[in-house]
């Protein structure tokens, strides 16, 4: 990338926003040269003499004083058996020298013509990165003050128009290496190649002034692409920064060089990739010394020049090294780059992600829908699964307390923001997408494992629009395993959909535990691997702003479901967001407690790596303790550390990205002592990386959004203390005569609707799984949820509100003209209570059993069990087709409804056995097995039931069959103690059969 200078303080008197095909009236300015001094040419000089040296005088000196080495004939068997004397030492020697001088002569030629061609960085002589550099460093001593260099490349102010008129070409925003220098020789090539490449433009430039080419007052001032300058690269970013004083103006670069034919033959398709090089025409108001103008005479030697800078960047275009956006780690430089994306034939087959983020903005506003979850899809997929698993363990957790009347069988309903937020949860969720991309990860380790081969660094992840999946490298690593293919370059290999969905799930660790969201570019998703980064990243902004990214860091973090295990350290923020995963997320009140671990974590993991033979985490994630050893820690720090702290960080962070440890520290100053990545959040929402060349759409997490789920999660709090009495069903039916519905559906067992015509078409299925929701949510269901289930992968508004007019006509009025399909206050779709399911009859006979009239009648509460366990046919909607309600995976009605099949038919045994009637309570039990065969208590009652007939034989027979069905895992401790309380010989008849 070109040195920084000062733009030129005169203007533009031409307006900036005239019709691309109109020429532009600018006053042509003068290009800056920088002048040879002494010195230039005292290395020159010495460079010359080198030269000669080395590539002239050698050859001169071995022939002259050693002659020809090799025999002059084929040598015979005799000869190997001869003994090694001087001589022939001599000329094995001077073999040696002459393979060396060779291998110098073949690197001098390809760094001359590297240099005199003008593009690109020279290619790489095999096994010869010594030579190469001190050919390199001499050939660029010696062109800076050559004449004939300049020459040779034509400058821009000698080229007339576009091969291709007033075609425009896509830019590609370059990407720029933050922190850490790239290795010593590509340092230097990049270096001399810059500086070389930079003199010849300027020399052409001013030998066209000198001979009196005259520019028209109406010529367009153009910007030619610099290669690579030590760890810099050429960016459009810093070109805006630089010639129009704000960067965020590279898009009007990018506009007015849309579909241009570039000098090497190429165009510009992409808004990540730009190359040495290409000409970039500028907007009107752009000024600096690096721009100049292109006259219109001369078109046709113009286009001869063209051709031949095409044929002359032909070979580096292929080869990756001579595109700006780099992409490797080369002695600790990092950089991310977009990738080139496949265009999609629909936008909505991206997968759930696009319903989430694309068109949806205004429905959410409409809806009050939090958009920051809605449109954060991996986020909002980790928080509803994490929801879901806690609110199972606390079903669970009090299934096993008591039987009957006991909190958690019906979580609580959320409210005011807290339902706002669970509604925005299941809406923007993408389930399948991190399904995919967790397989294709551990598919990619599995697959390198196999190989032999060992993890490559991934400094991100890119999920484009249409569902493919590109990890940006540090460095290339070879060809990926099948079916990974290679991307753009050697530094990304790509993963496309359709191969993603065929992975399987396989036995191996998570590669990249570290990968979160920062937010969306271009439809594409980034994915910073935060434990690779070889240094600190810092956040600037304001405090606010910083906290919301920070909050949406951890909260993905603890939930993802690409990782096995991690810590999680939250300094200076982040107390409250504990409970999304106590065994993930901490909180240390001050710095002084961070360094302090993480001193002593550096140290154990330095050791641990040493003493197991590994350079990295990466290499030990595929060995033999990959599932206990080598998790991340990830460290966030909200608030800016002191001087001394920031010092301390930088130490610890320095062999971090090799320990599995990341660090991501908020600043106020935006300067952090050992930052590598450096980024800015603005109040507009916008994650701002000018060195890495990245403006994101950033994925945040507001504070009070931050407080609604993490209520979610501690209402659900299987520790949490009841509060008040056992929470009743959310829809309790009239189970007398007099309550008989209008409309009847029957779930439990086989979906069947009482009471409705069965719709015509194929919309049929369309309605009747609509109608399911409905009924299993009696709360009410928001109308981006409804369409979210049905259509996973996104739905037009038009097509969901065609959706409801044929939902609310099927289900049609009351009697008194009321609709059976409403909307509540809150914009919610609500049933009317002449609507009715199964399930809701189930509920409310059981609660009448055991908090109702059946409390204080024997009488009552036997035939309300019995009638709710005669209801129960199946598992719920036991004929679902394939493909549709996996919206039920976000549900816990699959673990409610077994339970709540057990507590009726332990209830109802309970009933029988006080009566001394085992043959009923057995009965009653083994119905409840048929919906509930995995839980434990039924099996524990049917045995005390057996027990009490008096039959061993048949108490013999049930332990054999269950011990028959626990297999290789064995009976549960608890059952075992029973069975030995039961039938002590039970133990026997076990080794009998064995």
């Amino acid at each position: 990338m070109p040195r920084r200078r000062t733009s030129s303080s005169s203007s533009s008197t031409g307006s900036s926003t005239g019709s691309p095909t109109t020429p532009r009236n600018r006053t042509p300015q003068a290009v800056r040269i920088r002048r040879r001094s002494f010195g230039d040419f005292v290395k020159a000089f010495f460079a010359f003499v080198a030269l000669l040296v080395l590539v002239v005088g050698v050859p001169g000196a071995l022939a002259m004083s050693v002659g020809w080495p090799l025999p002059n004939g084929v040598p015979e068997l005799e000869w190997l058996q001869k003994p090694i004397t001087t001589g022939t030492f001599l000329n094995i020697l001077t073999v040696i020298v002459w393979l060396a001088w060779a291998q110098f002569t073949a690197c001098v030629l390809v760094e001359i013509k590297a240099a005199v061609s003008g593009i690109g960085v020279p290619g790489r002589v095999p096994g010869s990165g010594p030579s190469q550099l001190l050919a390199r460093q001499l050939v660029a001593a010696l062109l800076l003050v050559g004449a004939t260099a300049a020459s040779l490349t034509p400058g821009l102010s000698q080229l007339g128009h576009d091969m291709e008129g007033n075609q425009r070409g896509t830019v590609a925003a370059a990407q720029q290496t933050p922190g850490g220098g790239l290795f010593a020789q590509q340092q230097e090539q990049a270096a001399s190649t810059a500086a070389a490449l930079a003199e010849q433009a300027a020399g052409a430039a001013a030998h066209a002034d000198a001979a009196g080419s005259a520019a028209k007052a109406d010529d367009t001032k153009y910007y030619r692409i610099q290669p690579p300058e030590g760890r810099h690269h050429d960016s459009l970013w810093e070109i805006a920064e630089r010639h129009l004083g704000d960067g965020r103006r590279y898009k009007e670069i990018f506009d007015l060089n849309k579909d241009r034919v570039q000098p090497d033959g190429s165009k510009l398709s992409e808004a990540s990739l730009i190359r040495p090089g290409w000409i970039m025409e500028m907007p009107g108001d752009a000024r600096g010394g690096d721009l100049v103008e292109m006259p219109e005479a001369g078109g046709s030697a113009a286009q001869q020049q063209l051709h031949d800078y095409g044929k002359a960047g032909g070979d580096q275009a292929g080869g990756g090294g001579g595109h700006a956006q780099g992409g490797g780690q080369q002695g600790g430089a990092t950089q991310v780059s977009v990738p080139e994306q496949r265009p999609a034939p629909d936008q909505r087959t991206g997968g759930h992600q696009q319903h989430a983020t694309a068109g949806t903005s205004a429905a959410s506003d409409a809806f009050g829908l939090p958009q920051a979850l809605v449109g954060a899809p991996l986020l909002a997929a980790g928080l509803l699964g994490a929801l879901g698993r806690r609110r199972r363990q606390a079903l669970w957790q009090s299934a096993f307390g008591a039987v009957g009347g006991r909190r958690g069988m019906e979580p609580p309903t959320p409210t005011g923001d807290a339902a706002d937020a669970q509604d925005a949860l299941l809406v923007g969720a993408d389930p399948e997408g991190v399904r995919l991309l967790d397989r294709s990860l551990r598919g990619l380790a599995a697959s390198l494992a196999a190989e032999s081969r060992p993890l490559p660094t991934v400094y991100a992840t890119w999920l484009s629009n249409n569902g493919d999946l590109h990890l940006q490298l540090a460095q290339p690593s070879g060809n990926p395993p099948a079916p990974w293919q290679l991307g753009q370059d050697q530094t990304f290999w790509m993963l496309a959909r359709t191969d993603a969905e065929r992975y399987e799930d396989v036995d191996a660790a998570a590669p990249y535990p570290g990968l979160v969201s920062l937010g969306t570019m271009d439809d594409s998703r980034l994915l910073l691997n935060l434990e690779s980064v070889p240094g600190i990243v810092s956040l600037s902004g304001r405090e606010a702003d910083r906290a919301a990214v920070f909050a949406s860091v951890a909260a993905e973090l603890a939930t993802n479901g690409w990782s096995d295990r991690m810590t999680i350290t939250l300094v200076g923020f982040g107390e409250d967001l504990t409970p999304l995963a106590p065994n993930r997320l901490r909180h240390l009140e001050g710095i002084d407690d961070l360094v302090e671990t993480m001193e002593a974590e550096t140290r154990q993991r330095r050791g641990a790596l040493g003493a197991a033979g590994h350079d990295s985490v990466l290499t030990g994630r595929t060995g033999p303790a990959r599932h206990t050893r080598w998790a991340p820690h990830l460290v966030l720090l909200a608030a800016e550390p002191s001087a001394d702290d920031a010092m301390k960080l930088a130490e610890l962070a320095a062999d971090a990205s090799r320990l599995g440890i990341g660090y991501l520290v908020g600043t106020e100053s935006g300067d952090l002592p050992g930052a590598a990545w450096e980024m800015e959040i603005t109040g507009e929402g916008k994650l701002l990386a000018p060195l890495l060349g990245l403006e994101l759409d950033a994925q945040l997490l507001p504070v009070p959004l931050q407080r609604a789920v993490v209520e979610l999660f501690v209402e659900s709090d299987p520790e949490r203390e009841p509060q008040g009495p056992a929470t009743a069903p959310p829809f309790l039916v009239d189970i007398s005569e007099q309550g008989r519905p209008a409309v009847y559906a029957r779930l439990v067992g086989p979906y069947e609707i009482i009471g409705l015509d069965t719709p015509d078409g194929d919309r049929s299925a369309l309605l009747h799984e609509a109608l399911a929701l409905l009924l299993l949510h009696r709360e009410g269901v928001h109308p981006r949820v409804l369409s979210s289930a049905l259509w996973p992968r996104g739905v037009t508004d038009d097509v969901r509100e065609a959706l409801l007019d044929r939902l609310r006509a099927w289900l049609g009025t009351d009697p008194d003209g009321t609709p059976r399909l409403k909307t509540d206050a809150t914009g919610r779709l609500t049933l009317a209570k002449t609507v009715v399911s199964d399930l809701d009859v189930l509920r409310s006979l059981y609660h009448e059993a055991t908090q109702g009239r059946g409390v204080d009648s024997r009488a009552v509460r036997g035939r309300l069990l019995t009638d709710a366990l005669v209801l129960v046919r199946g598992p719920l909607l036991a004929d679902r087709p394939e493909g549709r309600y996996r919206w039920l995976t976000h549900e816990i009605i699959d673990a409610q409804l077994p339970l709540l099949v057990a507590d009726i038919g332990l209830a109802l045994s309970e009933f029988h056995l006080v009566k001394d009637r085992a043959e009923k309570a057995i009965e009653a039990l083994g119905a409840a097995l048929n919906s509930a065969p995995g839980d434990e208590r039924l099996w524990h009652e049917l045995l005390r039931a057996t027990h009490a007939t008096g039959d061993t034989d048949r108490l013999q027979a049930l332990a054999a069959d269950l011990i028959a069905r626990s297999g290789a895992r064995g009976l549960p401790p608890r059952t075992e103690a029973l069975l030995d309380e039961l039938l002590p010989t039970w133990r026997n008849g076990v080794a009998a059969v064995g």
